[in-house]
C-alpha cells in the first residue's frame, strides 16, 4: 500500500523530497470536489456555446477557437457518467495541457464552478482505492484530504483513453 500511495504522490506531481506542497485548481461536479495540477491549467473561461462536431462522442460537446487555436471541449458530467444539468453563470470551461505519447494536446473539460487552489502536501495524498475491473479509476491519481473535505486529484494525462483521445483530435481535424 506504501507504493502505491508513493506512486500516487509521484502522479499528482508531489515527490517526498522535503514533504513539499503542490498546488491544485480545484472545481466542483455536483457534490463532489476534484483537483488537477495547476500547472496544466492554461485558461478558465465562463460558459461559452461552442461549435458542435458531427459524430464527436457524447461528451465532447464541441470545439472553440481560442485564439486561434481550436479546442475540443469536454463535459465533466458526461465524461463521469453523471446527471446533466443546465449550464449557469458559475459554470466555466478549465483549458488543460495534456501530455501524450502523441505529444501536447490542448482541451478544455467543463465544471460546475471553479472552487480553489489548494497547496497539497505529499503526507495528505492517499492511493486510490483498488475497485477491480468494475471501475476505471486509473485518472485518479490520489485523494487528498484538506480540512473536513475530500478531493479526488485527477491526472489529467490518463483522463482519457487512447481511443477517446484520437476521436478528440480527428474531432479537431474536421475543424481545419
Amino acid at each position: 500500500m506504501e507504493a502505491a500511495t508513493e506512486q500516487a504522490k509521484t502522479h499528482a506531481g508531489v515527490t517526498s523530497a522535503g514533504d513539499k506542497a503542490a498546488q491544485f485548481l480545484t472545481f466542483t461536479l455536483g457534490q463532489e470536489e476534484y483537483g488537477v495540477d495547476i500547472l496544466r491549467v492554461q485558461e478558465i473561461r465562463g460558459w461559452h456555446q461552442v461549435t458542435r462536431v458531427p459524430n464527436a462522442p457524447a461528451f465532447v460537446l464541441g470545439v472553440l477557437n481560442l485564439r486561434g487555436t481550436i479546442v475540443p471541449i469536454i463535459d465533466m458530467r458526461m465524461r463521469f457518467n453523471l446527471d446533466k444539468v443546465e449550464y449557469n453563470p458559475v459554470t466555466v470551461i478549465i483549458v488543460l495541457s495534456v501530455e501524450t505519447e502523441h505529444g501536447r494536446h490542448v482541451f478544455g473539460v467543463v465544471v460546475d464552478g471553479v472552487s480553489d487552489v489548494l497547496d497539497v502536501m505529499a503526507a495528505d495524498i492517499k492511493a486510490t482505492p483498488e475497485f477491480g475491473t468494475a471501475m476505471n479509476t486509473e485518472f485518479i491519481s490520489g485523494l487528498a484530504t484538506v480540512g473536513d473535505k475530500m478531493v479526488m486529484l485527477l491526472d489529467i494525462d490518463k483522463l482519457l483513453r487512447a481511443d477517446e483521445l484520437a476521436a478528440i483530435t480527428d474531432t479537431k481535424a474536421v475543424t481545419h
